[in-house]
């Protein structure tokens, strides 16, 4: 097999992606990932940190501190531009991972809902204001 039939036989496959939120200060982000979100700190590096990966279950977030934020806030809230989505695989999940946020003082910028498209839906804003949503099917 020639170099050309093995590239177009084989197909890379994407084993996952993982967002990059911009924040202001890294120990305070990584603070709300575990504490509210029940995510663990992979690592972080710098002295002082300036950059951090959470991660929970399959999911990783990677947290990359700058000085101010790189997008016009209002025109983030009010379009809903969002940082991260995180899916979850059934409706009973999405509802019980609502509910664990609930318990642990989560502050909702959009509470559980059920979307045209047959998901159902909240999303959570971050201490910088990052909008992270968590989706799963709606049943």
């Amino acid at each position: 097999m020639s170099d050309r039939e093995s590239l177009t036989t084989a197909k890379a496959i994407i084993a996952s992606a993982e967002p990059q939120l911009f924040v202001a200060d890294i120990k305070a982000s990584c603070d709300f990932f575990t504490s509210k979100l029940d995510f663990s700190v992979a690592f972080s590096y710098g002295t002082p940190p300036f950059y951090a990966q959470v991660r929970r279950d399959g999911a990783a977030v990677n947290l990359r501190c700058v000085e101010r934020p790189l997008i016009d806030t209002t025109v983030r809230d009010r379009e809903q531009l969002l940082s991260a989505s995180f899916t979850i695989a059934t409706a009973e999940e999405i509802r019980q991972l609502c509910l664990e946020f609930q318990s642990a003082g989560v502050v909702f910028f959009q509470p559980l809902k059920s979307e045209p498209w047959g998901a159902r839906d909240f999303i959570v804003q971050d201490p910088d204001g990052n909008l992270l949503l968590f989706a799963g099917p709606d049943d």
